[in-house]
C-alpha cells in the first residue's frame, strides 16, 4: 500500500484510537473509552455497509436491522443467563446470514427506489418486533445484566471491549479491502457498473450480490453485539431507520467506495455530534447544515477530500522543483 496523504491520515487516526485507552487511563477519563468505543462499533457498522453501498451500488436502508439484531441477541441471551461470547457471536452470525439471505433474496431482485424501500420495510418489520417484545422491555429496552464472556476475557471491561472492538474494526477494513481487491470485488463492482453486461460475460451478478450482502449483515451484526456490551442496553431505537439513516450519512460523509471513509465519516460525525450536544440541545439544526456543506465541498467525502490535497500538494511540488 503507497503512503500518501490518502493512506497516512487514516492510519494516524488508527494509531489515536489504539492510544485512547492508554490516555483516558492517564487522564482518568473513562468516558473516552465509552465516546471512542462508540465511535469504532459504528465504523464497524459504516465499513460493512459501505461493502454493499460503497462498491456495490446497493442502497440499504435497513441496515441498522443486522446492528439491532446483533444487539438484542446479547440482550435476550443475558437475561435467560446465558454469558458465552462464543455463543453470542455463534448465534449472531447465524441469525445474521439467515435474515441477510432471505432479505437479501428478495430484496435484490428490485433495483433503485424498489431496494431502498424494501430494505427500508424489513428493517421497520423488525423494529415492531422488537417494541412488541413486552418480555424484554418493548419500546422500553432491556438492560444487559453480564457482557459476553470469552473464557476469561470479558468484555464488560471497557478496555478489553474496546481493544476488542478495534482489533474487529482493523481486521474489518484490511479483509474488505483484500476482498474488494479480488476477483469477487472486482465482480461487484463490475455489476454496479453494468450488470446486465456482467451477467451478458456470464457471471451470476445475484449470487455475488447476495454474498456481499449477507457477508455485510454479519458484520454489522457483530458491530451490534459489540454495541449492546458497550451500553449495557438493548432498545428498539437500534433497528429503527434513523439509526439506517446515520450509517448512511456516515459513509457518505467519509467517502463511498473506500473502507477508510467510513472510519473517517464515524469519527466526523459522532465527535462533531458530541460537541454540538455541548453546546445546544438543538444541535441537528447546526449538524444538517454541516452534512450539506461538506457534501457540496467534497461529493466524494472526507477521504475524496484528502486524495484532492493529494493532487495540489504534488502539483505544487512538481512546479517548485520545475523552477529549480
Amino acid at each position: 500500500m503507497k503512503l500518501n496523504l490518502r493512506t497516512a491520515v487514516p492510519i494516524l487516526l488508527l494509531v489515536l484510537l489504539a492510544l485512547v485507552p492508554l490516555y483516558a487511563t492517564f487522564a482518568q477519563q473513562p468516558f473516552f473509552l465509552t465516546l471512542f468505543g462508540r465511535i469504532v462499533v459504528f465504523a464497524i457498522a459504516a465499513v460493512s455497509l459501505d461493502l454493499i453501498l460503497g462498491y456495490g451500488g446497493m442502497v440499504s436502508f435497513g441496515h441498522a436491522l443486522y446492528l439491532g439484531l446483533g444487539a438484542y441477541i446479547v440482550g435476550i441471551m443475558s437475561f435467560h443467563g446465558i454469558d458465552n461470547g462464543f455463543v453470542h457471536l455463534g448465534a449472531t452470525l447465524l441469525l445474521c446470514a439467515v435474515v441477510g439471505g432471505i432479505t437479501g433474496l428478495l430484496s435484490l431482485r428490485t433495483t433503485g427506489i424498489a431496494f431502498i424501500m424494501i430494505t427500508l420495510a424489513f428493517a421497520q418489520m423488525f423494529y415492531f418486533l422488537a417494541v412488541s417484545l413486552k418480555q424484554y422491555g418493548g419500546d422500553d429496552g432491556l438492560p444487559v445484566s453480564a457482557g459476553s464472556r470469552f473464557g476469561s476475557v470479558t468484555l464488560d471491561d471497557p478496555a478489553v471491549l474496546y481493544y476488542v472492538a478495534f482489533a474487529v474494526l482493523c481486521l474489518c477494513v484490511w479483509a474488505g479491502r483484500r476482498l474488494v481487491e479480488a476477483r469477487f470485488g472486482m465482480v461487484i463492482r463490475g455489476s454496479r457498473q453494468n450488470d446486465r453486461r456482467m451477467r451478458a460475460l456470464g457471471y451470476p451478478t445475484l449470487r455475488y450480490k447476495l454474498a456481499a450482502y449477507v457477508i455485510s449483515a454479519m458484520v454489522c451484526g457483530v458491530a451490534g453485539m459489540l454495541y449492546a456490551n458497550l451500553t449495557h442496553f438493548v432498545s428498539p431505537a437500534y433497528l429503527a431507520w434513523t439509526a439506517s439513516g446515520e450509517l448512511i450519512v456516515m459513509v457518505v460523509l467519509g467517502g463511498l467506495g473506500s473502507f477508510f471513509g467510513p472510519l473517517l465519516g464515524s469519527t466526523a460525525m459522532l465527535l462533531i455530534e458530541e460537541w454540538l450536544k455541548g453546546m445546544t440541545e438543538h444541535w441537528m439544526i447546526i449538524f444538517g447544515p454541516l452534512v450539506v456543506v461538506s457534501v457540496l465541498v467534497s461529493r466524494r467525502g472526507l477521504y475524496g477530500l484528502l486524495g484532492d490535497l493529494q493532487v495540489r500538494l504534488s502539483r505544487r511540488t512538481r512546479a517548485v522543483e520545475g523552477k529549480a
